[in-house]
């Protein structure tokens, strides 16, 4: 991951090189400047995450340097430091759009949490942004690709659900693209210019994760020196998705349902009720009924989660869209790489048998390691990773597998279907019942010329 870029503008030789230090050895790449003026020039010049500004300056002060670079790239986001006495200028910044403010003097504990959630806000916004381009770039559901029987479903159930506000729980194993999911849900409904929050429950600790979603009041607990929105407030009038859902503790599960049930929650140790208008749209890979027999996840929760459910199937229940994901993901990388990488045949059909228990994400990594090994312009069998065909050899090469029985008959069928059409090929996906373009990748994994 490349290390995030900070501007630091401060007059005071002292104060400047200790910001350096300390956010330095927080891992981050760190530019500082004595004016406000060079400051200003070094970010129209360069590329910053964060900018962190005094306000007083000895030629414009942090109220100039925040609007110029407010002027200049409106996603900026901008903390400014200030002493007691300007607390009614760093008051006037946050109208500006300033992320945050801080009181010199400040411990450089409290500026590392003030700084990583501005960068993580950054993030958000940058992803966010990033999403929004790429449906602007495509027809229907960008990156989602497919055109099997069980796709065209999800693609159905995406164009209905979009347009409500319903809470949806999203099924399927790992890497099926449930993010990706609701993340196309999200920018194809009504609330596509307000934010999308996505919060990983599996990945936030225990003590943590309530914090986290609902925010927290200064003085809650030994470090909260401030008060911190959570997620669901910085989701307000968009959507938030709640990935890994059945990791929820049971106790935030209860707080969960409250807002589910009517939109309002309380900040940990805080008594103001908060009330929020967000979207809710969780996903699991587990069975949520099990849990819920085994205790370990709430009944009446479950059931307002499960308002529209929406299985993504497995990658191998949907085969005929092993070859376009191929496409897809050799586009993606081969721009990436500067490369022009294809498939042989051979190496697609090894694709298409094989039960991929990573899913789409399994075969996508599998795509960009050959697009990055390949030393020719085509990847063949041998060329692809051991484990896509090493469950095979255990049993016998003589031996074929089912699947290799069901494509040989599908390809032999389709050459009938293609001699009866004298190699018409809209002709023949019409009778086959399949798009053209499915047709074709067909014969291209195939080796048929008709």
């Amino acid at each position: 991951m490349k290390k995030r870029r900070i501007l630091v503008i401060e007059d005071e030789m002292i104060m400047r090189v200790t910001l350096e230090d300390a956010l330095k050895a927080q891992n981050y790449e760190v530019e500082a400047f004595e004016t406000g003026t060079a400051g200003v020039q070094a970010y129209k010049e360069n590329t910053y995450d964060l900018v962190l500004t005094d306000v007083r300056l000895p030629d414009i002060n942090g109220l100039d340097v925040l609007r110029r670079i407010k002027e200049h790239d409106a996603t900026a986001q901008v903390i400014l430091m200030t002493a007691f006495g300007t607390i009614k200028d760093a008051v006037e910044a946050m109208k500006m759009g300033a992320f945050d403010y801080i009181t010199k003097p400040f411990s450089l504990e409290e500026l590392a949490l003030i700084v990583k959630r501005a960068i993580d806000v950054k993030d958000m916004q940058d992803e966010n942004i990033r999403l929004r381009k790429d449906l602007s770039a495509c027809y229907c559901y960008p990156n989602i690709i497919g055109e099997s029987e069980a796709m065209r479903g999800v693609f159905e159930m995406i164009g209905r659900i979009s347009q409500t506000d319903s809470t949806v729980l999203i099924l399927g194993e790992s890497g099926t693209g449930k993010e990706l999911v609701a993340s196309t849900i999200h920018f194809q409904g009504p609330r596509k210019d307000r934010p999308l929050v996505k919060v990983n429950c599996g990945a936030l600790p225990e003590n943590l994760i309530e914090s986290e979603l609902f925010g927290y009041e200064r003085g809650a607990f030994t470090g909260a020196t401030k008060q911190k929105p959570g997620r669901f407030e910085l989701a307000d009038g968009g959507s938030i998705f709640l990935d890994e859902i059945g990791e929820l503790p049971l106790q935030t599960q209860v707080k969960l349902l409250r807002v589910l049930q009517d939109g309002t929650f309380e900040r940990l140790g805080g008594t103001e009720t908060v009330r929020v208008d967000v979207r809710v749209m969780a996903a699991t890979n587990r069975d949520l009924e099990k849990e819920v027999k085994k205790g370990s996840f709430r009944e009446d929760l479950y059931y307002r989660l499960n308002v529209i459910p929406l299985t993504i199937p497995p990658l191998r229940q949907r085969r005929e869209d092993i070859p376009l994901l191929v496409e897809h993901f050799l586009k993606r990388y081969n721009g990436r790489y500067g490369k022009d990488i294809r498939f042989s045949g051979e190496a697609l059909n090894v694709l298409m048998n094989y039960d991929f228990p990573g899913n789409v994400r399994e075969l996508e990594n599998i795509v960009e390691r050959c697009v990055t090994l390949s030393e020719g312009d085509i990847v063949r069998k041998n060329d692809l990773p051991d484990h896509l065909s090493s469950d095979r050899s255990s049993t016998g090469s003589d031996v074929p597998s089912l699947n290799e029985i069901a494509s040989e008959a599908e390809k032999e069928y389709i050459s009938r279907i293609l001699r009866t059409t004298g190699g018409n090929k809209t002709k023949a996906a019409e009778l086959l019942g399949i798009s053209r373009k499915t047709l074709w990748e067909k014969m291209r994994t195939y080796g048929l010329n008709h």
